[in-house]
């Protein structure tokens, strides 16, 4: 069964001629705008008023930039213009944090001594076992890991040395 996978989903759809109902609610607000700036000013303070208005609202409505409407160009501008140009690491607020630390840990341990102990190192035996156990979610109990253990030791000196020419 093939289904159909819809293409071009970021193309607006024409709803008055060629014109989006996006780019004409932009319009309309603009000639919105022209219309209030002719009822209120003369006419030669309209007309320079009117041609920067319908200027803008062209520009909101026709203009893209990256194949984005020039609106989510604007929007992306001025939150990145919002946004402080250099980071700084504040170092001292971290140093105070770790001489309080220290002085924390100053009182706890002051009568215990610290001894080091390493990790002892993980055997291919012990990851084998681990790795049995989860991937069995556990159902191995402790004497199959045990014979598992006795069979992969007996398995390691039945191998012949290959290293080694006759």
């Amino acid at each position: 069964m093939q289904f159909v996978v819809p293409q071009f989903i970021e193309v607006e759809s024409k709803v008055i001629g060629p014109i989006s109902v996006r780019q004409f609610i932009i319009m309309l607000f603009s000639a919105g705008i022209v219309f209030i700036w002719y009822s209120i000013f003369s006419t030669v303070i309209f007309v320079v008023l009117g041609l920067i208005t319908l200027a803008v609202g062209g520009v909101f409505a026709f203009a893209k930039v990256n194949s984005q409407p020039f609106h989510a160009f604007a929007l992306s501008l001025v939150q990145t213009l919002q946004r402080p140009r250099l980071s700084l690491w504040h170092r001292e607020i971290n140093q105070q944090v770790v001489v309080k630390m220290a002085r924390k840990d100053r009182k706890d341990k002051s009568n215990k001594k610290l001894e080091f102990a390493p990790k002892p190192d993980v055997s291919q035996a012990h990851l084998a076992e681990l790795s049995l156990i989860a991937d069995t979610r556990g159902q191995y109990s402790p004497e199959d890991l045990e014979r598992l253990r006795q069979e992969q030791t007996a398995a390691q000196t039945k191998q012949p040395d290959l290293t080694k020419k006759p």
